[in-house]
């Protein structure tokens, strides 16, 4: 086992549902694999995951001095964030029978760790 980066984003304005089916695609990766991968998705999700994975590849050149060739993702988890409440006749919408119902805004916290890939 080599050493480990870790980069977190938090509030990411979307469901982490919707983004774990992007995060299940990179998992276990080489870092410019998993970055061609996201290049090509269709999903919203794939531009914010593609960024921390970027941010997680300087961390590890600039603090650690680990080469982008050695890298790879070895976990990445999408966690649920906080949501906007609905309060005071904001973020509400009609629903049945004449009442009202919330409009949930998800957010979630993504968390990559990079590993070094030890050869030998």
């Amino acid at each position: 086992m080599g050493m480990e980066v870790l980069a977190r984003a938090r509030h990411v304005p979307m469901p982490a549902r919707k983004v774990r089916r992007v995060i299940d695609q990179v998992r276990g990766l080489h870092v410019d694999e998993a970055l061609e991968v996201l290049r090509f998705l269709p999903h919203a999700a794939a531009r914010p995951v593609a960024k921390l994975i970027y941010s997680a590849i300087a961390n590890a050149e600039e603090n650690l001095g680990i080469p982008r060739s050695d890298l790879y993702v070895a976990h990445i988890v999408a966690d649920e964030g906080p949501g906007v409440m609905p309060g005071k006749g904001l973020r509400q919408r009609f629903g049945g029978r004449g009442r009202w119902r919330p409009i949930r805004k998800r957010s979630s916290h993504i968390t990559v760790v990079l590993e070094e890939r030890t050869t030998g």
